[in-house]
């Protein structure tokens, strides 16, 4: 009996797939990719969810986890996907959106609600930003700095060796090369920055499909 799995990507824009005209986002990538997969017949049937809205901290991620994994709960067993972190640590008027402790909190309760539906939880590393804007004040009000994407990943790191979770590690790969792989605004992936995270993630998909 062939087994249908659930893939759940929790995350903001760049999980959606924002700027990306082109693939649509590293999540709808993979979801071609699985869907590619199921057809040639070679396996279990894995599905796709992109989950990504736009601007989402962990407050919000916080709120809604219950009912979208209730909604999307797969006999067959689910994996879980949390990318979060850009819009937690930008600075509005003075004041961080989500602070370092409350942002671990955070996400220490979205990992114990995700477990509840499933043992195969991956978090994403934060993007580093663009030089151009990097401790800059944007047209959004917002102002990220790349110091402060080292600290939250160092985060999600710990959370993800304390919890035995599996860890995706886009900062580094983009780090060298960001100038390049960061679309105008200098925070979302443009095409080709989007096309090599679909890349560093198709070894996990394949291993469900």
């Amino acid at each position: 009996m062939k087994k249908i799995i659930y893939g759940l990507f929790f995350g903001d824009s760049i999980t959606y797939g924002e700027y990306d005209g082109v693939f649509g986002g590293w999540v709808d990538i993979l979801k071609r990719y699985a869907l590619q997969k199921f057809h040639e017949g070679n396996g279990d049937e894995l599905i796709l969810f992109n989950l990504g809205i736009g601007g989402e901290t962990t407050e919000g991620l916080l709120k809604r986890m219950p009912h979208e994994l209730n909604a999307r709960n797969s006999a067959d067993g689910n994996i879980v996907f949390l990318s979060y972190g850009a819009n937690d640590l930008a600075v509005k008027d003075g004041v961080q959106i989500v602070n370092p402790e409350k942002f671990r909190n955070n996400m220490k309760e979205a990992v114990k609600q995700a477990k509840r539906f499933s043992s195969e939880i991956y978090l994403v590393s934060i993007l580093p930003f663009s030089q151009k804007i990097d401790g800059v004040v944007v047209s959004s009000g917002k102002k990220r700095v790349n110091e402060d994407v080292v600290n939250y990943n160092e985060i999600l790191k710990n959370i993800a060796a304390e919890d035995a979770l599996g860890y995706i590690d886009f900062y580094s790969a983009f780090l060298e090369d960001k100038e390049v792989l960061l679309s105008a605004d200098g925070v979302h992936p443009n095409e080709k920055g989007y096309g090599m995270m679909a890349e560093i993630a198709i070894p996990i998909i394949e291993k469900y499909v």
